[in-house]
C-alpha cells in the first residue's frame, strides 16, 4: 500500500472503532494478528476493544499525529471518556500497527484497563 493508501486506511479503522463496528473488523485486522508480542484472532482483538467501550461507553479515539514507514504506522492518539464517578478523561495512547497485505497482522500499544481505571 501506499503512503496515501495507507493513512485512508488507518483513518477507516479508527472511525469502524469508534462508532464500535467491532464485528466487521475483519477487514482491517488480519486473523492471526499479534498484540503486544501475543498471538490473537480478529475475535479476540475485538473483544478487547469491545471491552473498553463496555466499561466507558463514551469511549472515543482521537487521531493527532499519524506517522507511516513503510508498512509501519505510529498513531499518537488522544483517549477521551467518562470515568465511573462521573469524571471527565483523556489520556495519551502511543500504538504502532504493521501493515502487510492490506490488514494489520501486528499491533504494539500502551492502553490497558488499569491505567483506564486510574
Amino acid at each position: 500500500m501506499e503512503r496515501g493508501d495507507l493513512e485512508e486506511f488507518y483513518r477507516r479503522y479508527l472511525q469502524r472503532c469508534n462508532e464500535y463496528r467491532f464485528e466487521g473488523l475483519g477487514e482491517f485486522i488480519d486473523d492471526r494478528v499479534e498484540v503486544n508480542g501475543a498471538p490473537h484472532d480478529v475475535r479476540r482483538y475485538a473483544a478487547g476493544l469491545r471491552n473498553v467501550v463496555q466499561e466507558y461507553p463514551d469511549f472515543h479515539w482521537d487521531l493527532r499525529h499519524l506517522l507511516i514507514d513503510g508498512g509501519w504506522l505510529s498513531a499518537h492518539l488522544i483517549d477521551t471518556y467518562t470515568a465511573p464517578a462521573g469524571r471527565s478523561v483523556s489520556l495519551q495512547e502511543l500504538a504502532m500497527y504493521h501493515v502487510k497485505d492490506g490488514r494489520i497482522v501486528q499491533v504494539w500499544g500502551d492502553l490497558d484497563h488499569a491505567r483506564l481505571a486510574r
